[in-house]
Order: structure tokens, then C-alpha cells, then sequence
């Protein structure tokens, strides 16, 4: 049975363990580096793999991963096919995600350099 604590009801079992799945693939800093990469604008796999430093039979290895479980999706254009993340709630947990750690960072090198001058 669901608790309703706080007016939020706890989601069902299925829908935990495809939130699980969904970050699951995430984990992955390669998957989550192309959803962050993706979040800026859509591109194909060859500028994926440059801008990401991965190779490319790897990157289109992470791309159909992340295209199965539903948090990318591709389009054909002539011979290439053109990756984008179609979820807008995707991009702002990643957003924020990535974002708010890599604030945290620089945060915490902000008070490094504060410590080691005086």
C-alpha cells in the first residue's frame, strides 16, 4: 500500500524501478555526459563522440542504451542520424543535477584558495 505522507502518495513498485532503470543508465558518467551534451542542443554521434572524447563505436553503444530507455531519441537527416533528448523533465534533473555539483565544486575551490593565502 501507497503512504501518503506530506499530501505525496509513494509511487508504485513499476514506477520506482524504471526511475531506478532510468538513473541506472545515468550512472554512467560516458551516458551522462551524452544527455548533458544533448541537453545543449541535438547532434549526431560523430560530433557526440568529439565533444565527449569517446570513441565512436562507444558513444553510439551509449546512445542506443539511452535511446531504448526512452530518455533520448534520434531522427533521420540524409545519411546521418541526428540524437536529441526529447523530455524536457530529463534535461532539468540533469540540469540541475550536474549544475548544482559543479557549483559545489567550485565552491569548494573558492574556499581552498581563501584558505591557502591566509
Amino acid at each position: 500500500m501507497a503512504a501518503d505522507i506530506g499530501g505525496f502518495e509513494d509511487p508504485s513498485a513499476e514506477v520506482l524501478a524504471q526511475a531506478a532503470a532510468a538513473f541506472g543508465l545515468l550512472a554512467s558518467a560516458a551516458r551522462l555526459h551524452l544527455v548533458w551534451a544533448l541537453a545543449q542542443g541535438e547532434s549526431d554521434v560523430t560530433h557526440l563522440a568529439d565533444r565527449v572524447g569517446g570513441a565512436l563505436p562507444a558513444v553510439s553503444q551509449h546512445l542506443a542504451k539511452l535511446k531504448l530507455a526512452g530518455l533520448v531519441r534520434s531522427r533521420r537527416e540524409g545519411r546521418r542520424q541526428i540524437y536529441f533528448v526529447d523530455d524536457p523533465d530529463v534535461v532539468t534533473v540533469v540540469r540541475v543535477m550536474v549544475g548544482q555539483l559543479a557549483a559545489r565544486a567550485d565552491g569548494a575551490s573558492v574556499h581552498a584558495l581563501r584558505g591557502a593565502g591566509g
